[in-house]
């Protein structure tokens, strides 16, 4: 497998060029006193160098040894003990956290770009720091003072870990049901007791401690997902001088045996009145977990875009060094036996395939971060509305058409390998195991379409959507005299009709027939993620098509050819999506289940 190299020059234009972000930090209170390009692209740089030097070489032995389990205990590979020690001397756990408790305050927008170099890397490793991340901002987001004071400062550091216990054996998305209760106790804690499964970091070697948030059930609580409340429960107590004491009753029943992410300790962890606090309002547990859940699921995105990354940068390589058969137009290369196959057509359908995808998503994870972070940081009441709806509406899409493009993208990569993408050598096929996953944690690509399309469009009349369709048609309008736009413009206004169209037609039949949503989510989201990606290539165009004769006429003219083969190549597949989803319900519904 190919040396991975950090994509720092599209990382930059993405983030300097395409979103100008220094604006962006420079026009709120949030940022302004914190971070400016120089920042970003030191801290960029070192992300570059950590991910290839220190992480991409432990993900294959990472996945070949992966961790262990014995009576309790869970070891990591070899190397990642230090890796990680490593990674926390830097800072990189605290780079999103609140700067009050030691954190570094970073954009979502920068936190993007270097959680795509990790995850690139190695992914397996970057999901321990991006636990604990997460555990991070619910804490910060709903905690007391002196819970933050007594568990951010070491979680941010990475001294200590987080993880997020949510699911049970009987309870996956449906939440509502789950069995684990927390007991009341008279000094203000609580017992927790119940069975958790599927806990990525529960337990491990990494950190001195372990913060968990678990949601669970009060003896009186109401029925269904109105009656979960979120604990924090630590694998050590800590004392009153924030030394640990002694081993909570929490404990690791085993770890799964996985297609992937072998190196990534996936638990069953059990509490037996384990000592607990709670974290936010009774029975409001779920609305904590969903302020991680935004920044998680867009994470989850950014694993499916990392993984393609790193595929595509290995197919490219074989590509080019690979021998076989000889060009259509003749002989490429006619010193040698045969031409490389990156002259055959079908070859570079797969990469141009994956390149269009792969710098769309950086694209738009970056737009959706840059979502996340007005949402937190702008102090303009309006605009931060905005781009709350926004990041509800785009969050599922995000998450979901990512990890769908990711798979596809690293089953892609493989296929250019022939038959060597099959043999584990070559790296390949790790990749396609290690990314399956990303399609189905932190809520399945089919719930994400649900979300998207329940929730977030049909039950609220399309006003979130109405944002988004605005915002397209306004720069499609803005741009109708940009001569170097007219190609594009008109494939996306009528991309955008479509959607527009079929959001509507939904929206309708939904009112006489509640199977409508269903049967129509997840073409829905592809048809709205091939649009927005469309729209995030629109931008693109704009910015690289007057420097196409510049100095880095090779890298902008990329741009141009790039985005040619998404318009002409993918976007048409909303065509067909359309008119599927407007096909309705009734045969999806019609076969007797016994019939099946």
């Amino acid at each position: 497998m190919a040396e991975y190299q950090a994509p720092l020059r599209d990382m930059r234009f993405v983030l300097s060029e395409v979103f100008e972000a220094d604006k962006l930090w420079a026009s709120m209170a949030g940022t302004r006193d914190t971070v400016d390009p120089d920042t970003a692209e030191a801290i960029l740089e070192e992300a570059a160098k950590l991910s290839s030097s220190l992480l991409a070489p432990l993900n294959r032995s990472g996945d070949e040894e992966g961790c262990s389990w014995n009576n309790g205990v869970v070891t990591t590979p070899k190397g990642f003990k230090e890796a990680y020690q490593t990674y926390i001397e830097g800072g990189w756990c605290g780079l999103g956290g609140n700067p009050e408790f030691g954190g570094m305050g970073m954009p979502k927008v920068i936190g993007a770009q270097v959680e795509e170099m990790v995850q690139s890397a190695n992914i397996s490793f970057g999901l321990y720091p991006m636990l604990t991340a997460g555990a991070c901002l619910a804490i910060d987001s709903h905690a007391t003072e002196e819970i933050k004071n007594k568990y951010l400062p070491n979680m941010y550091s990475g001294v200590w870990a987080g993880s997020m216990c949510l699911t049970e054996p009987h309870s996956g998305t449906d939440l509502g049901i789950i069995r684990t209760k927390a007991e009341p106790q008279a000094d203000g804690t609580y017992s927790v007791t119940g069975t958790k499964i599927f806990i990525t970091g529960g337990e491990h070697d990494l950190s001195e401690n372990i913060i968990h948030l678990v949601l669970a059930k009060l003896p009186d609580a109401p029925a269904g997902s109105r009656g979960i409340s979120l604990f924090l429960v630590p694998k050590f107590l800590v004392n009153e001088d924030g030394s640990l004491g002694e081993r909570n009753a929490v404990s690791c029943g085993s770890i799964e045996h996985k297609m992937g992410i072998k190196a990534s300790a996936t638990c069953v962890m059990n509490f037996d009145g384990a000592k607990g606090w709670l974290i936010g309002e009774v029975n409001k547990g779920l609305a904590c977990m969903f302020t991680m859940m935004n920044y998680e699921r867009l994470g989850v995105g950014v694993q499916g875009l990392a993984a393609a990354e790193r595929s595509y940068q290995s197919a490219v390589a074989y590509a080019l060094d690979r021998i076989q058969g000889r060009a259509a137009t003749g002989a490429a290369q006619p010193d040698k036996a045969a031409d490389p196959i990156i002259v055959h057509p079908d070859v570079r359908r797969m990469l141009m395939t994956m390149r269009a995808y792969i710098e769309g998503s950086r694209a738009f994870s970056t737009y959706v971060a840059r979502a996340l972070d007005i949402s937190k940081f702008s102090d303009n009441a309006e605009e931060k509305a905005q781009a709350e709806a926004m990041v509800a509406l785009l969050t599922p899409v995000a998450k979901a058409f990512m990890t769908d493009r990711g798979f596809e993208c690293c089953v892609l990569g493989q296929q250019v390998f022939g038959g060597h993408g099959y043999i584990r050598e070559w790296g390949q096929e790790q990749l396609v195991r290690d990314v399956r996953i990303a399609q189905i944690y932190e809520g399945t690509n089919g719930i994400q379409a649900l979300d998207l399309m329940g929730r977030k469009v049909v039950a609220n009349g399309g006003k979130f959507y109405e944002i988004f369709a605005q915002e397209v048609a306004e720069f499609i309008q803005a741009n109708q005299n940009e001569a170097s736009l007219k190609e594009f413009l008109g494939p996306l206004s009528a991309a955008l009709e479509r959607l527009s169209d079929v959001t509507e037609h939904v929206i309708r039949a939904a009112a006489s027939n509640p199977n409508e949503v269903g049967a129509a989510s997840v073409d829905y989201l592809d048809l709205f993620g091939l649009t927005a990606l469309a729209y995030m290539w629109a931008m693109m165009v704009k910015v690289a098509a007057p420097k196409a004769e510049s100095e880095e006429s090779a890298f902008y003219g990329a741009k141009l050819v790039t985005a040619r083969f998404y318009y002409n190549r993918l976007l048409p597949k909303t065509l067909s999506l359309a008119e599927g989803i407007k096909a309705g319900s009734d045969d999806m519904m019609a076969l007797a289940a016994e019939h099946f």
